[in-house]
C-alpha cells in the first residue's frame, strides 16, 4: 500500500466540504482509505492508528487542513489527492445570489437583504461568537457546530429570544423552514403540522412518516439536543412553539425529543394555548403526566400516529406483512441464535430502539445506554445496539449517514458471531445523506443473508418519495438483498425482539 499526505497550514474548511472531499477521494480508483480533516489531536491520533506517519502530520496543528490517502499505487494515491483538492477548492458555478462570497456575517446580511437565516459551521471555540454576530445582524441561526458550552448556549438563546430570533442548536443537524431543508432533511409535502425537535433523526422520522401517511409539514424547527434539559430550560423550544402558534398554516404542533427534564417539558407544551400539541418523547414513562390537553407518545411512530388521528387521518394500525416476514425468518433461524446487534446511524433512532427492546429482551448494551451500567464493552451473550454517529466512531471520518465505512467495519465482525439472531439497522435518506446507501450496504448484507444458518437482517429506511435517493428503490434493494424492511423505526426494533423471542405477534404491539 502507498500513502500520500497533503497539508494546508492554517486553512480552515467546514465539515460539509471536508465530507465532500473525503467522499471524492474514497471513490477514486485504487483507494483503500482516505479522509480530509482538520488536524486536531484526536484526528491526528486516528491517522496514526491508520498508519500515517508523515512529517507533515507531526508538524500540524488544529488550524491546519490535512488530506490523506492510502492507495494501491503511488500514482493512484496522488490522483485521489487531486480529487480531494478539486472538491475543496475547485471552481463552483454560481446558481443563485446566495453563492456570492462575503468575509463576514454582517457583510453577508447587508449584501443579501432577502436572507433571514445564517447556517454556522465553524470550530466550537468560535461558533458562539459568530452566532451572536448573526443574531445582531437580524438573522435566525442554525448552529450546526457542536463543542459549544452550555453557558454559551444559554447566553445565545437569551440573545435570540430578546431579538425574536430562533437559535437552532448547537449541534442542530435538521431543520426545514419555508419548505427549505437545512442540514439533514427529508423532502416532504406542505401540510398542517409544525415540528419542534430536540432530536435530529427523530424529526426526520416524524416528518417522513407524516408524508408517507398523506399529511404534510409547515416547518421543522430543530432546537439542539440540550434545549429541554434542566439547565437550558426549553428556551428555544418555547419560542419555537410560540412561532408556530402564530403561523396560520400550522394546525397542529409535534414536539420531538429524547426524555426531557419533566418540568421543562411542561413549560414548553404550556406555550401551545390554542394549537393542539402532540409530544413524541422517546422513552417517556407512562405514569408521568404533562399539563393540559396534550397527546403524549413514547415512540416516534406513536407521535406521528397521534398527529394523524387528531387531524382526522388514518395511520396504519395493522402490521400483518411484517409479522409474516418475521414468522418466515424465525422458521429458518438456528436455535443457538438469540442475540441482537443494532448498528445505527441515527442517534435518536438508536435510543428509541433501546427503549422498545429493553422491556422485551432484557438489558441492551450500548455506547449510549438507557442505564449507565450497560455501557459497552459488553460481556459475552449480551444484546448490543450502537450509535455509530457518536464521536468515538466519527473521529477522522464522516458521519455514517454520509459514509458507511464504520458500519461496514462493524458488519464484518458481527457476521462472524454464531449467536447473533438479528442484525438491526437504520438507513436515513434525504438531503445531506449518502446519495445511494443501498449501493454500499446491500452487497455485504446479501453475502451475510445468503449464508447457511445466517442471522436475520432487519432494516428501517427513513425517508419519503421525494427524497433524491429514491425511497421505493432503496427499500426494494434491501429486500432483494434478503433483508426484512420494517415500516418504522419502532417496528424494526419490535421485529428484532419478536425474532429473538420467537414470538412474531410482538410486531403488532400497540405503541
Amino acid at each position: 500500500m502507498n500513502t500520500a499526505v497533503r497539508r494546508y497550514v492554517e486553512r480552515y474548511v467546514d465539515s460539509v466540504l471536508l465530507l465532500a472531499a473525503t467522499r471524492a477521494m474514497r471513490e477514486a480508483a485504487g483507494v483503500t482509505w482516505a479522509t480530509a480533516v482538520m488536524a486536531t489531536p484526536a484526528n491526528l491520533e486516528v491517522l496514526k492508528l491508520e498508519g500515517f506517519v508523515d512529517e507533515a502530520l507531526h508538524a500540524s496543528t488544529a488550524a491546519d487542513l490535512v488530506l490523506v490517502v492510502r492507495g494501491q499505487s503511488a500514482s493512484e494515491a496522488e490522483s485521489a489527492l487531486k480529487l480531494g483538492d478539486d472538491a475543496l477548492f475547485g471552481e463552483r458555478v454560481a446558481t443563485s445570489e446566495a453563492t456570492v462570497s462575503f468575509r463576514t456575517i454582517g457583510a453577508a446580511a447587508a449584501g443579501l437583504p432577502g436572507a433571514d437565516v445564517a447556517i454556522i459551521s465553524v470550530p466550537g471555540p468560535f461558533a458562539a461568537l459568530e452566532a451572536h454576530k448573526a443574531i445582531t445582524a437580524g438573522l435566525h441561526v442554525l448552529l450546526f457546530s457542536d463543542n459549544v458550552s452550555i453557558e454559551e448556549e444559554i447566553a445565545l438563546k437569551d440573545h435570540g429570544r430578546a431579538a425574536g430570533k430562533l437559535v437552532m442548536g448547537p449541534g442542530a443537524g435538521t431543520a426545514m423552514l419555508g419548505q427549505c431543508g437545512l442540514g439533514f432533511a427529508n423532502v416532504v409535502r406542505p401540510g398542517r403540522v409544525g415540528i419542534v425537535a430536540a432530536a435530529g433523526t427523530g424529526a426526520q422520522e416524524v416528518m417522513s412518516l407524516l408524508d408517507q401517511w398523506g399529511e404534510g409539514v409547515t416547518q421543522v424547527i430543530g432546537v439542539g439536543g440540550r434545549d429541554l434539559s434542566e439547565a437550558v430550560g426549553g428556551r428555544m423550544a418555547r419560542l419555537a412553539v410560540q412561532a408556530l402558534e402564530q403561523d396560520p398554516n400550522t394546525e397542529l404542533i409535534v414536539l420531538v425529543s429524547k426524555p426531557p427534564f419533566v418540568e421543562v417539558a411542561r413549560t414548553v407544551v404550556a406555550e401551545a394555548r390554542k394549537t393542539p400539541l402532540v409530544a413524541a418523547l422517546v422513552g417517556w414513562p407512562a405514569d408521568v403526566a404533562l399539563v393540559g390537553p396534550v397527546a403524549v407518545a413514547s415512540t416516534l411512530e406513536g407521535g406521528a400516529a397521534r398527529a394523524m388521528e387528531l387531524l382526522g387521518g388514518a395511520p396504519p394500525t395493522e402490521w400483518l406483512q411484517l409479522q409474516r416476514d418475521v414468522e418466515q425468518a424465525i422458521s429458518k433461524l438456528a436455535p443457538e441464535r438469540t442475540l441482537i446487534r443494532g448498528l445505527y446511524s441515527g442517534g435518536t433512532l438508536c435510543y428509541e430502539a433501546l427503549t422498545v427492546l429493553q422491556p422485551l429482551v432484557g438489558g441492551v448494551w450500548s455506547n449510549t445506554p438507557l442505564d449507565k451500567a450497560l455501557r459497552v464493552p459488553a460481556p459475552s451473550g449480551s444484546h448490543i445496539a450502537l450509535d455509530l454517529g457518536e464521536e468515538e466512531y466519527t473521529q477522522g471520518r464522516p458521519h455514517p449517514m454520509i459514509d458507511p465505512a464504520a458500519r461496514l467495519e462493524q458488519l464484518a465482525g458481527v457476521a462472524e458471531e454464531s449467536d447473533v439472531a438479528v442484525i438491526l439497522m437504520d438507513v436515513v435518506l434525504g438531503h445531506g445523506s449518502h446519495a445511494d446507501p443501498a449501493s454500499e450496504l446491500t452487497l455485504p448484507l446479501s453475502a451475510i443473508a445468503s449464508r447457511e444458518n445466517a442471522p436475520v437482517i432487519v432494516v428501517y429506511v427513513c425517508g419519503t418519495q421525494g427524497d433524491p435517493q429514491g425511497f421505493d428503490r432503496q427499500r426494494q434493494a434491501f429486500r432483494d438483498a434478503g433483508c426484512i424492511v420494517a415500516p418504522t423505526g419502532a417496528r424494526a426494533a419490535l421485529a428484532a425482539a419478536a425474532i429473538t423471542q420467537r414470538a412474531p405477534a410482538l410486531v403488532r404491539t400497540s405503541l
